[in-house]
């Protein structure tokens, strides 16, 4: 999503981030104060505007949401915050699920401050929710590996349809969607003519299917998974390309000496 370039200054926002509020931790700060640490992410790390586009205490039906972020008028997610000394719990979920419900903001930030995740809501009945990424910013070693997780926040990827892409993500990387193409019919013959070709036996669908099911729904110690390497079959095609006077030896024509 952004460039080099922009990977390098939010990563440099971030240590700055970790530096002023999170290096020296203060698990006394209350709400309004880890407020003011959440304002500064949405702005200095984050990009977006402050008071255009970082709405605070933003009213949705008689109550406050704590931040709703807008670009153009659209309004992209909610941010929920939670005392820097707080663990975010299943309440406090609810609570920032049901703003975002009610003003159909279809994303929502839980924070204290340090730890931040991120969830995508469904409008299904009843309404669901499912977490993207959850990322904690009080370990400065990390703070490069969550750039990968943080960039999708950022204004220049909102701007550029980058929770969509994120979403796309999320769903292609889904148990449910890698079980379902496992399932498919060519990976069913691959895996067939694979272990014929290692077992020396031949193998059904159903067989190869019930294999499969019991990976997805039983647990699999990953020490005990060997990859199993295929070998190429050799194309003669190619080997004589490559040799031609050994597979096609030239013709040696004797001339004709015709008598008178």
């Amino acid at each position: 999503m952004l460039t080099k370039s922009k990977l390098r200054q939010l990563l440099a926002s971030l240590k700055e981030y970790h530096r002023q509020y999170l290096k020296k931790f203060n698990p006394d700060l209350d709400e309004s104060g880890t407020r003011l640490m959440v304002n500064s992410f949405l702005t200095d790390v984050l990009g977006f505007a402050p008071i255009e586009e970082v709405k605070t205490e933003y009213m949705i039906r008689g109550t406050y949401a704590d931040y709703v972020v807008k670009l153009k008028q659209v309004q992209y997610f909610l941010v929920e915050v939670k005392a820097l000394g707080i663990e975010l719990s299943e309440k406090h979920l609810r609570q920032a699920v049901n703003y975002g419900a009610n003003e159909g903001i279809e994303w929502v930030l839980l924070t204290n401050g340090k730890r931040f995740d991120f969830y995508k809501i469904l409008f299904k009945k009843p309404i669901e929710e499912r977490k993207v990424f959850s990322i904690d910013l009080g370990d400065q070693s990390k703070l490069k590996e969550h750039l990968e997780k943080i960039q999708f926040l950022h204004r220049l990827s909102v701007a550029a349809k980058g929770l969509d892409l994120l979403w796309n993500k999320c769903i292609a990387l889904d148990p449910t969607t890698i079980a379902g193409l496992l399932h498919n019919k060519p990976i069913l013959n691959f895996i067939k003519r694979a272990l014929k070709k290692k077992y020396k036996h031949k193998f059904t669908d159903e067989e190869i299917g019930g294999s499969l099911n019991r990976i997805i729904y039983e647990a699999i110690q990953i020490e005990n998974v060997k990859q199993t390497t295929i070998r190429k079959r050799k194309d003669k095609r190619k080997d004589i390309n490559k040799n031609p006077i050994e597979k096609q030896p030239e013709k040696i024509i004797i001339p004709l000496t015709l008598e008178r």
